[in-house]
Formats: structure tokens, C-alpha cells, sequence
């Protein structure tokens, strides 16, 4: 192969798992901005985020197949996880708010063993099903050389959206105000009047619609199974503390770098690795060199701004 055409085949892919990575920080950003508006503002440890995302999942997937229709399955599968999150919020949640974060951690683990039972009562242990929507299943050329997936670059289009309407809920109206006057000084804010339990309450419901979203988008991505919720809710909690617990923007940025890192990571170790180990060896220790890679990052991260990288406010 000559060596010009092997060097465009290498950017050609760099380029394509670049795009990769940005959608996966993405929706890692969905779940991640819930969790940080959730726990840094309401200062409640909510490990059943995750079990937001994997309902969110299976709903979309089941709509979708017996409706036909994407779009409508998303908004089916958001609402359902609203509904969820208010049962769960007025049942549970309330009675957590002031309480310590071990009393927290233990009921909201409690919360994803019940989810993962309920799904596979359900919906039963295998994975689920769930097909890209038909107008989007074919590649789009960006540029000579480069066919990439319609459909992951509708995610990253709709990540970002969200992402930008989000900033400008938080950051500049007067819902966003009200949330930050009730994080800075709650008893202040209830003087002046402001419904800071009712506050709260919508803060919890918009982070669960947040991660129902992640979950519809990816369900064509991974797969639909029992326990997906947990294993997104570790990138999603070294995503905050890069970040900056509470802080929206710092959520953003870190889950665009841990999703670069995790997908470069995973389509380039394995190939380094082959120099100097077998095939089969490398593409088995890939994956693990790239989660390490996370986590170093967060260490890395921390070591320099042990807040992470925005404020609060940010």
C-alpha cells in the first residue's frame, strides 16, 4: 500500500473516532449535567441515575418496534421516565433530602437492584432490540473518503442542542435563577417566597428527562440490557468531578474529554500494543488501558484543580 494512501486512511480514521468520541461525550454530558444539577445544587447522591437511563432505553426501544416511529419513541420514553422520576422523587427522595450521603448511597443503590429486577420482569434478562430509525441508517458522505453514520451525527447534533438550551436554562432565566438561589441560601430563598421544595423537585424530573434522552438516543448504539444504567453512571460520576460538582459547563468539557479519551483509547491502544503483544492480547488489554486512561485523567485533573475544572456557578 503506498504511503500516501495509508497516511489519509490513518487521519480518515482519527477524524471518524474523533466524531465518535464527541457523540459519546455527549450523552455522557446528558447524564452527567442531571447528576451534577442533582447533586450539586440539591446535595442528594442519586446513584438511581443510572436506572434513569436504562428505563429511558428500554422504553424507546419497545415503542420504536411496535410503533415504527423514532421520534416518537424518544418523547414516550422521556415522558414514561418523567413519571418515574416523580413516583421516585415523592416516595423516596424527599425523605433524603438533608440527610447524610451514606444514608443516600445506600437507598438509591437499593433503587437500581429494584429497577434491574423490575426490567427483567419486564422486558426478561436478554437484551432488547433497538433498531435505528430506517431514515437514518445509511452513511453520509462528509468529506472524499469519509461515509459516516446519518445517525451519529444526528445524536451529535441533538446533544449539542440540548447541551446549548440547557446553558441557557441554567445561566439566563429566571427558572435558572430561582435554582441558584436556592442552592446559595435555601432558607433565604423560601423568605423571599421562592417554592424551593417545588424547585427541587422540577430539578430532579429535568435530570431524569436528561438521561431518558441519552438512553433513547444510544439504545441504537449499545446494547439494551439489564445493568446498562451502571455501567454509564462511572464515566458519568468521573465526568462531574472533572468538571466541577454543580457546574453545567464544567460537565460539558469534561465529557467531551472523557469521551475522546475513552474512544481514542479503545480504537488506538489496541493497535500500539501490537507491536510488541499478540493480537488477541492487545485487543483484550485495549479497553482496559483506555478506562485507566479515564481515570487518570481525573487524577491528573485533580492534582491541579482539586474543584475540578469549573465553579459551581459556572
Amino acid at each position: 500500500m503506498p504511503v500516501g494512501l495509508f497516511e489519509a486512511m490513518n487521519w480518515i480514521l482519527v477524524i471518524e473516532q474523533l466524531l465518535n468520541g464527541a457523540g459519546y461525550g455527549l450523552m455522557l454530558f446528558l447524564i452527567a449535567a442531571g447528576l451534577t444539577l442533582v447533586f450539586g445544587i440539591m446535595d442528594v447522591m442519586n446513584l438511581s441515575h443510572g436506572s434513569l437511563f436504562m428505563v429511558g432505553a428500554y422504553v424507546a426501544a419497545t415503542v420504536h418496534v411496535h410503533s415504527g416511529s423514532f421520534a416518537g419513541a424518544v418523547a414516550v420514553a422521556v415522558a414514561a421516565t418523567m413519571l418515574v422520576a416523580v413516583l421516585l422523587e415523592v416516595t423516596l427522595m424527599r425523605r433524603l433530602y438533608g440527610r447524610d450521603h451514606l444514608a443516600q448511597v445506600l437507598a438509591t443503590f437499593g433503587v437500581i437492584l429494584v429497577a434491574d429486577d423490575a426490567v427483567k420482569m419486564v422486558w426478561g434478562p436478554s437484551p432488547v432490540m433497538a433498531p435505528t430509525p430506517a431514515a437514518l441508517s445509511g452513511p453520509v458522505d462528509l468529506f472524499a473518503g469519509l461515509p459516516y453514520p446519518s445517525y451519529r451525527l444526528v445524536v451529535l447534533g441533538a446533544g449539542v442542542l440540548v447541551a446549548g438550551l440547557l446553558y441557557l436554562l441554567v445561566n439566563h432565566s429566571r427558572v435558572g435563577m430561582l435554582v441558584r438561589a436556592g442552592a446559595s441560601d435555601r432558607w433565604m430563598a423560601e423568605l423571599m417566597g421562592v417554592r424551593v421544595k417545588r424547585v427541587f423537585s422540577g430539578i430532579f424530573v429535568l435530570g431524569a428527562a436528561l438521561a431518558a434522552l441519552a438512553g433513547a438516543l444510544m439504545g441504537p448504539i449499545m446494547a439494551v440490557q439489564v445493568g446498562m444504567g451502571e455501567s454509564i453512571l462511572i464515566p458519568a460520576l468521573v465526568v462531574i468531578v472533572i468538571g466541577g460538582i454543580g457546574s453545567v459547563r464544567g460537565a460539558f468539557v469534561a465529557a467531551l474529554l472523557v469521551g475522546l479519551v475513552d474512544t481514542m483509547g479503545r480504537a488506538f491502544v489496541p493497535q500500539l500494543l501490537r507491536a510488541t503483544l499478540p493480537p488477541a492480547l492487545a485487543a483484550d488489554l485495549g479497553p482496559l488501558f483506555a478506562e485507566v486512561a479515564m481515570y487518570a485523567l481525573m487524577a491528573a485533573v485533580l492534582a491541579f484543580r482539586p474543584a475540578g475544572l469549573f465553579s459551581a456557578r459556572a
